[in-house]
């Protein structure tokens, strides 16, 4: 680990509410730390209920005539907006790194490209916002529309901020809604950086971002009546609270939650490409901060050891450090709360005595990895697919491995869980390959590879995973808008 790269000054950010940048009501603010050097670097208001009363006023207040502006005028703002991103990308990687702990070089970068190319994907859909017409006969015109729902209420995670407000608002605003997002209260910069861009290009009260906590900005929001849709990303259990919120007045949610999702290695899959694609999969160079990381590693028992001793080799190979730095590969985790939560989950595997670490651990007491939050990438050998380390959703980088035989109890260990989000198949036999994807109960299934999601299929989860579908046109139309039916006798 190098010395750590120069932050900047500290920052100071305001919510954006109605086209002005405000302060918490209360006054109150929370200060935003650099989990990789635990150093504060900005503060943002710590929004509450007042505050979130009047972002949805302002919302509410903008929607009509921003519902009225033509679709694919609606899309060339968008697209203006994704310009401007990646105008600023640079920027806006460092500040994501700087906030979240995440890799400037194997994950940052990225997702800043994601921001701008998402304004811009569904910009470039505008036009797609259209009905049909049914045939009733020459006496009758029957037509549909699709309609904007009215205000949005968007709450997003601290592990992709930016991306997974981009994912968001981009959408709801092309369908011609209004939206007030909360951001997360640990990485609100970037998602604010994004508000300043919008607002130089739409009109005032079309988005709309709060921040503050959960329980104090993100409750009321879900709960507001005036918002017809509510949009989450987050754990499993604040989903539920979300839903039983807007069950009260009957609105509908989105909602993208949490996963333990298993990747199966079948024998003829002992390969070097396989092993990247496991490292990739597991998301251990975003800290395994991911709802999507493979962290059920399903490896045929004939291949089990020897594929285990080479997947060691490459994780060791993986630089630890200042998320800045260009050098590093894994990042930290986003903060002290969550690092104390993935040591347990580690303390517990190391007291389990069926399983066996393979790599990784509790982290060192000494040394520059002191510094931040920093966790090892750590993987568990074991039998079982019923310990805590096998079912719960640990967010961070720890792996079990699970030897198998027989492919029906491969498939049934996958699908036992609650979660249903992502699931990963290796097998150069492409027709069993295919056949495991089909059988394995995940939202997202991906073969032979291990990387992000993309821009056009409809990614979402089932089970416990969530309800409903984004990055998509399909997505766009079934979340961000209703259909009307319209007869006309002739």
């Amino acid at each position: 680990m190098t010395d750590p790269q120069p932050l900047p000054a500290l920052l100071s950010r305001q919510m954006l509410i109605g086209g002005r940048w405000r302060s918490a009501a209360s006054g109150e603010t929370i200060t935003i730390e650099n989990p990789g050097r635990r150093e504060p670097i900005g503060a943002v208001p710590r929004g509450g209920k007042a505050d979130v009363e009047r972002a949805v006023d302002a919302a509410a207040a903008a929607f009509p005539a921003w519902s009225r502006v033509a679709a694919r005028d609606r899309g060339r703002l968008l697209l203006a907006i994704g310009e401007a991103l990646e105008a600023r990308q640079e920027e806006m990687a460092r500040l994501i790194a700087t906030e979240t702990g995440n890799a400037l070089r194997t994950q940052a970068r990225g997702e800043a490209r994601i921001v701008a190319d998402a304004f811009r994907y569904f910009g470039g859909l505008a036009g797609e916002l259209k009905g049909v017409t049914i045939p009733l006969g020459e006496g009758q015109l029957s037509y549909s529309r699709r309609e904007p729902l009215g205000v949005v209420g968007a709450i997003v995670p601290w592990n992709a901020p930016a991306q997974l407000a981009a994912l968001k608002i981009a959408p709801a605003v092309c369908a011609g809604n209004t939206i007030v997002l909360k951001a997360a209260e640990d990485a609100p910069l970037a998602v604010l950086m994004i508000a300043e861009i919008c607002q130089e290009h739409l009109p005032a009260g079309v988005v709309n971002v709060v921040t503050g906590y959960g329980k104090e900005c993100g409750e009321p929001l879900a709960a507001h009546p005036l918002v017809r849709k509510v949009s989450f990303t987050g754990s499993t259990a604040v989903g539920k609270a979300i839903m039983r919120a807007a069950a009260e007045r009957i609105a509908p949610v989105s909602l993208e939650l949490g996963g333990k999702s298993p990747s199966i290695v079948y024998p003829d899959a002992d390969e070097d490409w396989v092993l990247d694609g496991i490292i990739a999969s597991m998301r251990f160079t975003r800290q395994s901060q991911s709802c999507t990381a493979g962290s059920r590693l399903f490896l045929h028992a004939d291949i089990y050891d020897g594929f285990l001793d080479r997947l060691v080799s490459r994780v060791s190979a993986l630089t630890i450090g200042d998320p800045l730095d260009e050098a590093t590969d894994i990042g930290a985790i986003i903060n002290e709360r969550q690092f104390t939560k993935v040591c347990g989950y580690v303390a517990d595997g190391l007291s389990r005595p069926e399983a066996r670490l393979v790599t990784g651990g509790l982290p060192p007491k000494d040394g520059p990895l002191t510094r931040g939050y920093f966790a090892l990438p750590t993987i568990f050998a074991d039998t079982s697919n019923d310990w805590r380390l096998a079912r719960e959703e640990i967010f961070g980088p720890v792996l079990v491995a699970i030897p198998w035989r027989d492919e029906d109890a491969a498939i049934r260990m996958a699908n036992d869980s609650h979660y249903g989000l992502a699931a990963y198949i290796w097998s150069r036999d492409i027709g069993r390959a295919l056949r495991a994807a089909h059988a394995v109960e995940a939202g997202w299934v991906q073969v032979n590879q291990g990387g992000g999601q993309a821009l056009g299929q409809s990614y979402g989860g089932i089970k416990e995973s969530g309800i409903g579908r984004e990055m998509s046109l399909e997505g766009m139309l079934d979340s961000f808008t209703e259909t009307k039916s319209v007869n006309v006798n002739l």
